[in-house]
C-alpha cells in the first residue's frame, strides 16, 4: 500500500461528536468540544438516554489517499462521513479541509465548498429519472452556473472516463445498476473535486458487478489521484482498495492502520473477529516484509512494494533466492526472500492449527 506518513494532510477530523437527543449541545457547553475524558462522556451520554452516533472521532486523511472507514451496521461510519460534509451537523469538534474549519463557515460558503471542492457518491444512486445520462452528469455544473457548452464538454469527458460513451442520451431506467453507479461517479467527478466521499457505493450491486466497479474505481484513482474517504462494511472490499483503514464500533474508532497492520496486529477482539477469515497472502505485501536489497538481484523479475504475497510467491518457483522490490518510480528499494514469506505466514498457520 502507498506510504502516507510523508503526504500533506488534506482533511482532519478532530474530536468530532454527533449526539442525538434533546439539548445535546449541553454536554459540550463548557468544554467547547474539547473533551478530556471521552470515555466518561460516552457513559454520561448513554445514561442520559441520548445516542452517541459518533464519539470523539479523530483522524487525518492525506492528499491522494484512499482512507476507508468500516464497521458493522450502526457503528457510526455513515454518520461520520456525513459530519465531514455537514450533511449532518456535528455536535462538537473540528473538520478541517485545506486548513479551514468547515464547522465554522457560513451556509453560503459551505454550499460553495460542496459545489466546488467535494464529490459525493452514495449507495442509492440518486439519479434524476427525467434527465438523460448527459444531463445527470452535467447537473452539478448547471447548478454552479457553468455555461452550457462548457458543462456539456466536461460531462462528455466524464462519461467517456467511466466507460459509458454512447449512452449519454439514455435515461436511468434504461441502464443496469452498474451503469447507473457509473453515472453517479461521473456526476460527482464533473466538478473536479479535491475530496471525494463514497458511502457504500457498490453495496447494492451484484457480486460480479461489484467486483467490476471496484476495478473501475481503482483505474480511475490511478488516473485522477483523488483524496478519498470511502465507507464500507465489507472487509475484503476494504483490503482491495484502502491505503489505510479505520475500524469503528459503537461510534468510536478502535483502530487505524494499513490493511496489513489491521490484519496482523488487531487492536482488540472486535478487530480480530473482523479479520479472522482473511487469508494473509491477500493482505501482506512485499513492502511489508522486504529487507535491504543485496547485490546481483534480477531487476527484470522485480515486483512493486504493493504486490501481495499471493502475487509474489509464484516468482520463487523460478528458483530465485530473492525477489527485488521496487517503489512507484521503478527503483529497487529492497528484496524479499522465501524465508521472509514463510515467517510472515507462520503465525496464520499456527493460529489455524491451534485446538
Amino acid at each position: 500500500m502507498t506510504e502516507t506518513s510523508e503526504r500533506d494532510v488534506k482533511l482532519t477530523c478532530r474530536h468530532v461528536w454527533k449526539v442525538y437527543g434533546p439539548q445535546a449541545d449541553g454536554f459540550f457547553t463548557d468544554r467547547d468540544g474539547d473533551v478530556p475524558d471521552p470515555r466518561g462522556l460516552v457513559d454520561r451520554v448513554r445514561e442520559s438516554g441520548h445516542i452517541g452516533a459518533a464519539c470523539d472521532v479523530s483522524f487525518d486523511v492525506h492528499v491522494g489517499e484512499i482512507f476507508i472507514i468500516m464497521g458493522l451496521s450502526g457503528s457510526g461510519k455513515s454518520t461520520i462521513v456525513r459530519c465531514l460534509s455537514r450533511l449532518v451537523e456535528p455536535t462538537a469538534g473540528e473538520v478541517i479541509l485545506d486548513g479551514e474549519d468547515l464547522l465554522r463557515v457560513g451556509k453560503d460558503q459551505l454550499i460553495d465548498i460542496r459545489r466546488h471542492k467535494m464529490g459525493m457518491v452514495f449507495q442509492n444512486f440518486g439519479l434524476l429519472p427525467h434527465l438523460s445520462v448527459l444531463e445527470n452528469v452535467a447537473f452539478p455544473l448547471q447548478v454552479q452556473g457553468v455555461d452550457k457548452p462548457t458543462r456539456v464538454a466536461r460531462a462528455m469527458e466524464m462519461i467517456e472516463l467511466v466507460g459509458l460513451g454512447g449512452r449519454e442520451t439514455s435515461y436511468p431506467r434504461q441502464l443496469s445498476g452498474g451503469q447507473q453507479q457509473r453515472v453517479g461517479i461521473a456526476r460527482s467527478l464533473a466538478v473536479e473535486p479535491g475530496l471525494w466521499f463514497l458511502d457504500e457505493p457498490f453495496s447494492a450491486l451484484d457480486p460480479l458487478i461489484r467486483r467490476q466497479m471496484q476495478d473501475e474505481f481503482m483505474r480511475l484513482q490511478q488516473l485522477l489521484h483523488k483524496t478519498i474517504v470511502f465507507i464500507t462494511h465489507d472487509f475484503l472490499e476494504a483490503l482491495r482498495l484502502a491505503d489505510r483503514i479505520a475500524i469503528m464500533k459503537d461510534g468510536r474508532i478502535v483502530q487505524i492502520g494499513t490493511p496489513a497492520e489491521v490484519v496482523m496486529q488487531p487492536a482488540d477482539d472486535y478487530v480480530e473477529e473482523f479479520t479472522q477469515d482473511v487469508p494473509r497472502v491477500k493482505v501482506i505485501t512485499a513492502g511489508d516484509i522486504m529487507r535491504p536489497a543485496g547485490n546481483g538481484l534480477d531487476a527484470s523479475a522485480a515486483v512493486p512494494a504493493g504486490a501481495t504475497l499471493e502475487r509474489l510467491m509464484p516468482r520463487f518457483g523460478d528458483g530465485l533466492g530473492a525477489v527485488a522490490v521496487t517503489n512507484d518510480s521503478g527503483t529497487v528499494v529492497g528484496e524479499v526472500t522465501p524465508q521472509a514469506v514463510l515467517a510472515a505466514l507462520a503465525s496464520e498457520h499456527d493460529e489455524g492449527s491451534a485446538p
